[in-house]
């Protein structure tokens, strides 16, 4: 279990962090860190957040959960990052195969009530799994205000309940200037991407909740 923080604690370094750039924050975030992770699926933008955190910690753990439903340019736009910006992987995926699970359920719409399993197959039992293994105490995310109305309600730092402080260095960016900071870095991006646990756009998956 990590070192909980009050709430007074977290908003003070909030307060601390405000107008700081990524690289800034990433840095706040290492000197505090014992045991730092990033995550990553390879969706849109997130070679930002991966080149940000590498560039303070090289060696920094990037656990991938592969949910297996993954876009061919996925699949090539991960390696490219992974080569580009020599990222120490260690790759998640669900205990059964895209192809076991499409002849058993398929990919559940959201109402359906498999879609709950479904989820938890690919998406939450993988991360946990990685968490239970990695134990960080420091968690770097790309999630951004503006996205869905839990995201909307937390901050650049926050804290779950099991302790972890998540980092979310490009929380007030908006897609024009993760553009300009992916081009200004010469770093590739890809938005052909799937998530099949999210039949609607805005919904949380639970993962980072």
């Amino acid at each position: 279990m990590s070192k909980r923080f009050t709430d007074q604690e977290i908003a003070q370094f909030n307060t601390e962090l405000e107008g700081k750039l990524p690289e800034e924050i990433v840095a706040w975030a290492i000197i505090h860190a014992k045991k730092p992770v990033v995550t990553t699926n390879f969706r849109p933008y997130e070679g930002a957040i991966l080149h940000a955190v590498t560039s303070v910690k090289p060696s920094i753990d990037v656990i991938w959960c592969d949910t297996g439903y993954n876009t061919r340019n996925t699949y090539k736009h991960a390696e490219e990052l992974i080569k580009l910006l020599d990222l120490n992987i260690d790759l998640y995926v669900p205990k059964q195969t895209s192809s076991h699970r499409d002849a058993i359920m398929g990919i559940p719409q959201i109402e359906d009530p498999m879609h709950k399993e479904f989820t938890e197959q690919v998406k939450l039992e993988p991360f946990r799994r990685a968490m239970a293994t990695h134990q960080p105490d420091v968690w770097f995310t790309n999630l951004r205000k503006g996205q869905t109305a839990f995201r909307d309600s937390i901050n650049v730092v926050s804290q779950g309940e099991d302790g972890i402080l998540k980092v979310s260095p490009f929380y007030n960016y908006t897609d024009e200037q993760l553009d300009a900071y992916l081009e200004e870095n010469k770093i590739p991006n890809e938005h052909k991407y799937f998530d099949p646990t999210k039949v609607l756009g805005n919904r949380e998956c639970g993962l980072h909740n």
